[in-house]
Parts: structure tokens; sequence; C-alpha cells
């Protein structure tokens, strides 16, 4: 039921999405005070905060939701009309015709702006391998299945046949996806600063390129105003993909388009079996 639902929400225009998303995020900022508290300490640490930028987050969040079906479900056509890829294109060309395809790239994609339609345009591309967390609801869980099983998309859960998945794409010369700010189980992660703040951040990115030599990306896809579309933005990881570069790099990114980050997502979340460290500035 819930599928077919979003089936039939995915013809609406994209404006009409966009404006019911926007309402849904104001009702539910102004309604749950846990998340208004959140979003709220999360940008007073960053030293972002105004009830301007907090609202207009809280619309762009439920922009966000609310166009993920007209994302997952309308055909590749009518995506990449209204998708200016140019910079994910380059990167892809540049990495095939510097590298033979013989090795891998690995595109992280932090929960920032329209992040679900970074791997659907990739693949209209190339082959690419996405990583995620099976939600507990098997009814989202099968909506999950059904938007992400697309031609040249193939998509793995966080366990340890996914990492392996993740690791013969990149031997193939394929490309992978990764949410770095994801918050990782024990022995997954470290402490690295993110916004002046301690935040546990997955090592997987930097252990994939031990095995593969693999090239990093980050990348960004920002919403353009008045439902006109969306802008994907690449920067490569210079150097070795350590915790601390990509949560900088993340943040530079963050800070050019505040408004469209999450945050009201748990970045800070202790996994179980983890003790927070004393909080050290960033050097």
């Amino acid at each position: 039921m819930l599928l077919l639902l979003l089936r039939l929400m995915s013809h609406l225009p994209l404006a009409v999405l966009h404006g019911l998303g926007v309402v849904a995020g104001l009702v539910s900022y102004a309604l749950q005070p846990g998340l208004r508290a959140k979003a709220r300490g999360n940008l007073q640490a960053a030293g972002l905060y105004s009830r301007a930028l907090a609202w207009r987050s809280a619309a762009e969040a439920g922009k966000g939701v609310l166009e993920m079906p007209y994302i997952w479900f309308r055909p590749d056509a009518t995506l990449r009309k209204r998708t200016d890829s140019t910079a994910l294109e380059r990167a892809e060309r540049e990495h095939r015709d510097a590298a033979g395809r013989e090795i891998g790239s690995i595109y992280l994609t932090p929960h920032l702006g329209s992040f679900e339609l970074s791997a659907r345009t990739y693949a209209m591309l190339a082959p690419i391998t996405v990583l995620y967390k099976p939600p507990r609801r098997e009814d989202l869980h099968a909506v999950l299945r059904a938007a992400r099983s697309r031609p040249q998309l193939k998509a793995v859960t966080t366990d340890a046949g996914g990492v392996r998945a993740l690791l013969r794409a990149l031997r193939q010369g394929q490309a992978i996806g990764v949410l770095p700010d994801q918050v990782p189980t024990a022995g997954e992660g470290t402490w690295a600063p993110f916004f002046g703040r301690l935040a546990f951040t997955m090592t997987l990115p930097a252990r994939l390129v031990e095995r593969t030599a693999a090239r990093v990306f980050i990348v960004a896809t920002r919403r353009r105003r008045l439902a006109r579309g969306w802008t994907i933005e690449v920067r490569p990881v210079e150097g070795e993909p350590s915790p601390a570069r990509i949560n900088a790099t993340v943040e530079s990114m963050i800070r050019a388009a505040p408004d469209q980050y999450y945050w009201d997502y748990n970045r800070y979340k202790v996994p179980p079996g983890i003790e927070r460290p004393d909080e050290v500035p960033a050097p």
C-alpha cells in the first residue's frame, strides 16, 4: 500500500511536492519540541544559528522528504532534464580516462540536499553500488528495495556481505556510494571533529582506499529554488580520506548551503559500547 501511494505521488509536479513539503516541514518543526531542540542545538554548535535559518532548514527538509517519490520513480529522462550533472559527468569521465576503469571511485554523499538523486544520476552514466542501512519496518525496506533497484544501480546493506560487494565493485573499476555522516557501529569508526564537536565517524572509506587505491569524491546535490531541479557538486578528497579530512570537506560544503543540511539528524549519537571522549576543539 505504501509503495503504491509513493508511486502515485511521483506523478505530481515537483512544484506541488515541494509546496506540500514546505508545509509539512514547517508544521513538523513547530509541533515537535525534540526535533526543534536538536536542530537548534546543532546549528548553535556550528555557529550558524538564526531563527530564520532554522525555519528555512525545516522547510527544505520537508521538500527533501516529499520529493523522494519523484526522484525514486520518475523516468531517467525526466530527472536528466531537471539535473545539472556536469560536475558528476566530468568526474566520471576524467577518472575513466585517467585510470582506464581499473581503479574504482568512492562517492560520499552526506545528508545535504537531495542526496537520493546522486546515485540515481550516476547510474545513468555507469554502474554504481550503494551502501544503505535497512530500516526496521519491512514496508519501508520494501520501498527502498523497489526505489533503488535500477539498471546499473545496486543497493547493498551495511553488513559484511555489503562491504564485500563494495570491494568487488571497486576492484572491477566501478563506483560505490556511501553516506559519510551516517553514524557507524562500534569498531567501524573513530572520533573526529565536525563543526567543533567530536562525532563518531566511519573509517570505511579509508579502509577501502587502502585495499583498492580508489579515488574519493564528496557529492552534494543542491535543490534549486522554485522547483527548477537540482545541481550536483563534486569535490575530490585530496590525500588520505581520514575521518577528520572527510568531515572538514563535508563541513565546508554544508556552509555553502546550510539551509539544505538535515540539522535534526542525530550526527553526534554515541553508538552502544562506545564512550565519548572529552570534547577537544579541532586544531
